[in-house]
């Protein structure tokens, strides 16, 4: 049985199309911090895809939950982290509340 005819294999691919294999980044606390704070801007609209028309409303709970997971690891890696992942943890959590803050005041206008 050929690879491509392998259901275990996972891949179904065929000879005329072949697949396009993104590349998985390496995991790192640096890609962990910037995939949490990601969601945390998609949570708060500040990211997007599509029309600006069909912008999402933040979802100011799931926003919060993804700051504060942000916050955890900065209090559970203290002291066990470069400088460069120091600065990148801290400089997204003020961000990422200064964005909260301006959301919540903008969401009590609407």
């Amino acid at each position: 049985m050929s690879e491509a005819e392998n259901p275990a294999s996972g891949e179904e691919s065929s000879a005329a199309e072949p697949e396009q294999h993104i590349p998985v980044p390496p995991a790192s606390f640096e890609f962990l911090a910037l995939s949490i704070r990601t969601q945390a801007e998609l949570q708060l609209g500040l990211i997007h895809f599509g029309p600006e028309n069909e912008r999402p409303k933040p979802d100011l709970d799931l926003a919060r939950h993804s700051i504060d997971l942000l916050g955890v690891l900065q209090e559970k890696t203290k002291g066990n982290l470069t400088m460069e992942e120091q600065r990148l943890l801290e400089n997204s959590l003020t961000e990422l509340r200064f964005r909260f803050v301006q959301a919540l005041e903008e969401s009590k206008k609407s």
